[in-house]
C-alpha cells in the first residue's frame, strides 16, 4: 500500500509522470496518526496551462473513437479496481481516516459507477426534428463538450473524483482534474494511475495537485475546459458558479447539505433509530448527505432518544485500521477544532448535551445535543462531523416547516408505518433527494443525484450525465431548394 504514496506523489500530464515545479510541497498526511504519507510539490499555472492544453489535444481523436473501442478502457479499469480493491482500500485507509467499512462502501459505489461508464459511452442519440420548410432536415446531435475540469472533495475522493472523471472520459471528453489537497492520491493520481493502466491513451486524462494560494483562478478561467465539475462546500462553490458564469463556462455543482432524517408518530422507532445513526455518523458526518437534524414526533421523542443515545454510546472510535472502528478522526486539525467551536457554541447558547463528544488530535467523538434554540444558526448550517442535533416537533405541519427551514437542500429522509404519508411528506421537501423509511445518505449510478437551493445547480448519475458532459448541435440539410426573399 505504501507504494502508491511514493510512486504517485507525482503530477500526471500530457501522459507523463512528473514533478511539479512550484515553491513549496503539499505535505500528504494520514489523519489519525499524523504519519507523513507523501509529499507532492505543487503544480503551477504553466502546469495548469499545460495540463488543459494536453488534454485539448488528445481529445479530438478520442472523440472520432469508436464509442465501442472507448468502452473497452473502462471494463478494464473496472477489472483493475477489482484486481486492487485491497491496496484501494488501505490506501483509503491511511489517507482520509476511512474505516474499513467506509472504504467497503466507496468501493463499492466507485466500481458502480465504472459500470454505469461502460454502458454510458453508447448512450449519446441523435435526432431527427421535423422541419416547417420543405425539404429540409433537422439532425441535432449530441457531441462532447471538448474538456471537463475536476475539482473533487476529500471525503469520499476516490469515487467523486471517478463520478465526474469517468462519465466525461465515456463521452468523449478529455479532462484535467484537481484533487483536494488533503487527498492527493487517492482522488488524484490514483485515478490518473489506474486509467493509465486500462490503456486511456496520454493526455486525455491529466491530474494537477496544486493550491489556489499558487494557481489562484487559472484553473477555472483557463480558456479550454468548457464544463466545471465542482463537489465541495457551498462558499466555494458560489465562487466556482460566478469565475464561471463570468467566463461563459457550464458549472455542475454538487454542494453542502442539511439534511434532516423525520421520525413521524407512527415510525418503526428502532429502525428509525438504526437508520438515524447510519446517516448522521458514517465517515464520521463527513458526508454531505448525513443527517445533520434528527426530527421527532413530540409523542414518540422520549423512547426515540433513549434508544438513540444508547446506540450512538456503543459506536467505537479510534484507529480506523481496526475493523471494529466506526469513527475515525476527521480530515485535519482545522475541522477538528471547527466541530469542537460547534459544540461549545451549542451549549453556550442553551442547547443539552445528551452525549458528549471528546476531540484527541483529530479523532472526534460523538455528540448528542438537543433543547437548541429554534432561532439558533447551527440548526441552518452544515455541520461536517460526529455532532447530531435532536428537535422535538408537534405533528406534520412544523415538521415540515424545520425541514426546509435552512438555506440548503441536498438529501433527507422520512420515517412512517405508512409509505404513502411519507411520500407525500416527500414531496413537500424542498430538496434534489429524499427518502421514505432509509437512511440520508444514498447515491446509485443511473438515479439523477443533487440538491436545491444552496446545495448545489445541475445532476449528476445515468443520463443527467450526458446533460453534463456534452452538447447538442444542430445540422439541417435542405435536401431540395430554398427561396430567399432577396
Amino acid at each position: 500500500m505504501s507504494s502508491y504514496f511514493t510512486d504517485l506523489a507525482q503530477q500526471y500530464i500530457d501522459g507523463e509522470w512528473r514533478p511539479g515545479t512550484g515553491s513549496w510541497d503539499i505535505i500528504d498526511f494520514n489523519p489519525y496518526d499524523n504519519e507523513k504519507l507523501a509529499s507532492i510539490t505543487i503544480a503551477t499555472v504553466d502546469e495548469v496551462d499545460t495540463a488543459y492544453r494536453a488534454a485539448e489535444r488528445a481529445q479530438q481523436q478520442w472523440a472520432a473513437t469508436n464509442p465501442y473501442a472507448r468502452r473497452a478502457v473502462f471494463e478494464k479499469a473496472l477489472r483493475l479496481v477489482e484486481d486492487h480493491e485491497a491496496r484501494i482500500s488501505e490506501a483509503i485507509i491511511a489517507e482520509l481516516g476511512g474505516t474499513r467499512l467506509k472504504a467497503a462502501f466507496e468501493l463499492h459505489l466507485a466500481k458502480e459507477f465504472l459500470r454505469e461508464a461502460v454502458h454510458l459511452a453508447l448512450r449519446p442519440e441523435g435526432r431527427i426534428i421535423p422541419s416547417p420548410v420543405d425539404g429540409k432536415e433537422n439532425r441535432v446531435y449530441r457531441v462532447p463538450v471538448g474538456v471537463v475540469g475536476v475539482i473533487s472533495p476529500f471525503n469520499f475522493p476516490f469515487l467523486l473524483s471517478l463520478k465526474s472523471v469517468a462519465p466525461a472520459l465515456a463521452l468523449g471528453n478529455g479532462v484535467v482534474l484537481k484533487p483536494h489537497q488533503n487527498t492527493p492520491i487517492v482522488g488524484g493520481t490514483l485515478v490518473a494511475k489506474l486509467f493509465e493502466e486500462a490503456g486511456l491513451p496520454g493526455g486525455l486524462l491529466n491530474v494537477v495537485v496544486t493550491d489556489i494560494a499558487e494557481i489562484g483562478d487559472a484553473f477555472l478561467e483557463h480558456p479550454v475546459p468548457k464544463v466545471i465539475s465542482f463537489t465541495g462546500s457551498d462558499k466555494v462553490g458560489r465562487h466556482v458558479a460566478t469565475v464561471c458564469a463570468a467566463h461563459f463556462k457550464r458549472s455542475i455543482l454538487e454542494l453542502g447539505g442539511n439534511s434532516a432524517l423525520v421520525v413521524l408518530d407512527d415510525a418503526d422507532l428502532d429502525y428509525a433509530v438504526d437508520a438515524a445513526v447510519f446517516s448522521r455518523y458514517v465517515h464520521q458526518g463527513q458526508v454531505c448527505m448525513a443527517a445533520n437534524r434528527v426530527l421527532v414526533d413530540r409523542s414518540v421523542a422520549e423512547e426515540f432518544t433513549e434508544k438513540f443515545v444508547a446506540k450512538v454510546r456503543t459506536l467505537k472510535a479510534g484507529d480506523p485500521r481496526d475493523p471494529s472502528t466506526v469513527i475515525g478522526p476527521v480530515i485535519n486539525s482545522s475541522q477538528a477544532d471547527a466541530l469542537s467551536g460547534i459544540v461549545e457554541q451549542a451549549l453556550a447558547e442553551g442547547a443539552t448535551a445528551l452525549v458528549r463528544g471528546t476531540t484527541t488530535d483529530n479523532l472526534v467523538t460523538p455528540s448528542v445535543l438537543t433543547d437548541l434554540p429554534a432561532d439558533s444558526a447551527l440548526l441552518r448550517q452544515e455541520v461536517f462531523g460526529p455532532v447530531v442535533f435532536l428537535v422535538p416537533f408537534d405533528g406534520e405541519e412544523e415538521a415540515v416547516r424545520l425541514v426546509n427551514d435552512t438555506p440548503y437542500g441536498l438529501s433527507g429522509a422520512v420515517h412512517t408505518g405508512d409509505i404513502e404519508r411519507g411520500v407525500a411528506f416527500a414531496k413537500r421537501i424542498d430538496a434534489g433527494m429524499f427518502h421514505v423509511n432509509d437512511g440520508t445518505v444514498h447515491d446509485e449510478p443511473i438515479v439523477p443525484f443533487g440538491g436545491e437551493k444552496h446545495s448545489g445547480l445541475g445532476r449528476l448519475n445515468g443520463d443527467t450525465m450526458l446533460d453534463a458532459f456534452t452538447t447538442q448541435k444542430w445540422i439541417s440539410v435542405q435536401h431540395g431548394r430554398s427561396g430567399f426573399p432577396f
